[in-house]
């Protein structure tokens, strides 16, 4: 095929016809996850998650990965969340972690991710995103603390 080809691979269209089955077959468990985000957000409101915090910064950072991780949503709602969080006097620590761990964990999609991806894969990368949730809530708050 020459650069000014404009004719199609005859293996794009199957691959498409695979990626569309594969998307629908996977269409319920998506919607499931959606409704699942969007009840943990209508049932856990800002003021309930205060609530969770202890004032130590080594278990308000578990806690605010814990709290991230089972309350999934949007990057956007979580900054939201977090200025309020902060507004309420909880640490950067655990608010940092709550971020993080709202962001890349995602407790709720795991059945969807081992269908999607497998569950050695899931297994792993959750491992690591909350090792690097840990990680870099730590330095995070380190870092602000030092240029104060």
């Amino acid at each position: 095929m020459t650069p000014t080809d404009t004719t199609l691979s005859p293996t794009l269209p199957s691959g498409l016809k695979k990626s569309l089955i594969s998307f629908a077959s996977m269409m319920p468990m998506i919607i499931g996850v959606v409704a699942l985000v969007a009840m943990m957000q209508t049932l856990v409101p800002p003021e309930k998650l205060v609530s969770f915090f202890t004032g130590n910064p080594f278990i308000d950072t578990l806690i605010g990965t814990a709290c991230g991780a089972i309350a999934v949503g949007n990057p956007i709602v979580s900054y939201l969340l977090g200025g309020e969080l902060l507004a309420h006097g909880v640490s950067l620590y655990a608010v940092s972690a709550f971020i993080l761990a709202w962001v890349t964990l995602g407790f709720i999609q795991i059945p969807m991710e081992v269908a999607a991806f497998g569950a050695r894969f899931t297994l792993v990368r959750n491992l690591l995103a909350i090792i690097a949730t840990l990680t870099v809530a730590i330095l995070t708050s380190w870092t602000v603390g030092l240029l104060r």
